[in-house]
């Protein structure tokens, strides 16, 4: 299709164009999300509130899980990546 399939999809370069952008933005939520040091951070927040009566036992159980969970899958998603990165014959970041 080249030159031509290109000319004819011009009109929609600017859809095409914010389908990266938002791509890129998901991204960076995601790795900003399960990033192991921010994770660790949030639990030793949630402690304090816990030690200063300001959250019950309940909802620190609750958090602490969801947050474990979340650096469960960094964690993996972490020896993963190293994982496909090291069999490409690159060296992991």
């Amino acid at each position: 299709m080249g030159l031509i399939g290109e000319i004819l999809l011009l009109p929609f370069a600017p859809v095409r164009g914010s389908g990266w952008v938002l791509e890129q933005v998901r991204r960076e939520a995601e790795r900003i999300y399960y990033d192991p040091a921010a994770i660790r951070a949030e639990l030793a927040r949630l402690e304090e509130q816990l030690e200063h009566g300001e959250i019950t036992e309940e909802e620190f159980d609750r958090a602490e899980d969801e947050l474990l969970d979340r650096l469960e899958i960094a964690m993996r998603e972490n020896r993963e990546n190293r994982g496909n990165t090291e069999s490409d014959g690159r060296t992991a970041p």
